[in-house]
C-alpha cells in the first residue's frame, strides 16, 4: 500500500494530502530511509513521522484498504513518541 493511502487509512494523519505534503518535505522515514508519498509500506516496517515539535515511531502491523475508526489503531503499534 502506498504510504500517503496508509497514513490516512490507519488515521496517522487525517487527510491523505497533508500524508502527501509531509513525505514531500522529508519528514517521514520508513526503515530509516526517506520516504516519498508513493513508496509502499509493508508489515513489519518502522515508519517514523516528524510532526512539528514531536517524532514519532510506529511498526506497521496490518494492511487493509479501509477501517473503520476502532479498527485503525490495529494497523500499527507505537513504538515510540518523543519531543524534540
Amino acid at each position: 500500500m502506498r504510504l500517503d493511502k496508509f497514513l490516512k487509512v490507519s488515521r496517522l494523519i487525517k487527510r491523505r494530502t497533508i500524508a502527501k505534503e509531509v513525505a514531500e518535505n522529508e519528514r517521514i522515514e520508513i526503515n530509516n530511509k526517506p520516504a516519498k508519498p508513493s513508496s509502499l509500506v509493508k508489515v513489519g516496517d518502522l515508519i517514523k513521522i516528524s510532526f512539528g515539535n514531536k517524532l514519532v515511531t510506529v511498526k506497521v502491523t496490518k494492511i487493509q484498504e479501509l477501517s473503520k475508526k476502532q479498527d485503525a489503531e490495529n494497523m500499527y503499534e507505537i513504538i515510540s513518541e518523543e519531543k524534540i
